[in-house]
Formats: structure tokens, sequence, C-alpha cells
């Protein structure tokens, strides 16, 4: 298994498939990662085994996963039985229970003002994520407050549509940039 930030730094841009009708593209992509918001219970397997056989990095929005509990039990199942490479969740429980098992953790964070962005930067420095995954990603400025005060790997996501987006996040100090636009991940 090849480790995420040997992945990002190889191709920083993360395709992101909320609909399974874009898999094959995500699939048929440079991009070595995957960031899956999309699929259940019946079809994560074979999700899991397809993005595997192309040798790409598989990490679960276990949030968006439908079937699955949004517990230690549903977490548990998808890292034993789907083995994905990371975990990616909103919650700070899983965000815990997920690094207690040793998987690699991502913690998906929305900052759409400022009570956000303080609430945020507290969770991220008990939680302590492997990386953290911001919404909208087209914030540089917040992508270097939150980077200078967690000293935690920022992935920029959310309304990131072209090269200036792509550039302006990485500029700011963002590893990877995470998006569900075709365009970009081909940039």
């Amino acid at each position: 298994m090849i480790h995420f930030f040997d992945r990002v730094s190889k191709n920083p841009i993360i395709a992101a498939v909320q609909s399974l009708d874009k898999l094959d593209d995500a699939l048929d992509s440079p991009c070595e990662i995957i960031f899956l918001l999309s699929g259940n219970i019946f079809n994560l397997k074979e999700i899991s085994y397809r993005i595997s056989s192309k040798n790409k990095g598989l990490y679960i929005h276990i949030d968006s996963i439908d079937g699955f509990s949004k517990d230690t039990w549903g977490l548990e199942y998808i890292i034993k039985n789907i083995s994905p490479d990371g975990i990616i969740t909103e919650k700070n429980n899983l965000v815990k229970l997920s690094k207690d098992m040793g998987v690699f953790t991502i913690q998906r964070l929305f900052i759409p003002n400022s009570y956000s962005l303080e609430n945020s930067i507290s969770s991220i420095k008990k939680t302590r994520p492997n990386a953290i995954e911001i919404l909208p990603g087209i914030m540089p400025k917040i992508i270097k407050k939150i980077i200078k005060e967690t000293k935690i790997s920022v992935i920029a996501s959310g309304l990131i549509t072209d090269k200036y987006d792509l550039d302006s996040s990485l500029d700011a100090g963002a590893i990877a940039v995470s998006a569900s636009c075709k365009d970009v991940w081909y940039i």
C-alpha cells in the first residue's frame, strides 16, 4: 500500500467521486487518489476492488456511504472488510475511532464563517487527524491560518473548478486539492 503523502507528492489532485457514474472517469484519470463520496453496503466491495486494481488509493467518506451505521460497528466493518487506504469523516468520534484502529484518517470540515473556523481549529487540536479536508477549498487565507494553528496537512476541497483555484490552494500551503470537476483532474 502506497502512503497518502507519497501519492499526493506525485500528484496533488484528488478525484472526488460524488456519483458512481463518474467512477470510470476517475479510474482513467491521472489522479493517484480517489475520495469516494458515494456508494452503499452492496457495492462498496466491488468499488474497492476496481479502485485497487487500478493501483489508486481509496479514501472512503464514511458519512456518505448508504446502509452503514455511522458508529463503531459501521466503521469497523468498512475497515476490516473493505480495507480502504483511509477514512474521511466529519464526526469527531469517528476520527478518534479510525485513528485508534490504525487507519489513515482525514477529518472533513465545512467552514462557512468565522465561528465555524474557530470551532474547527479547536476540534482539530483535540482529534489530531492525519490530515484535514476543508470546504470550500477556495480560501487561501483560511488554509494558511489552519496550517499555522494546527500544524496538520490540509486538503482543499469544494468549488475548485480551474487552474487558478488549484494553484491558489496549493500556494497557500494545501498539500492536495480534492475536486469532483473532471477538468481539474487533468491540470
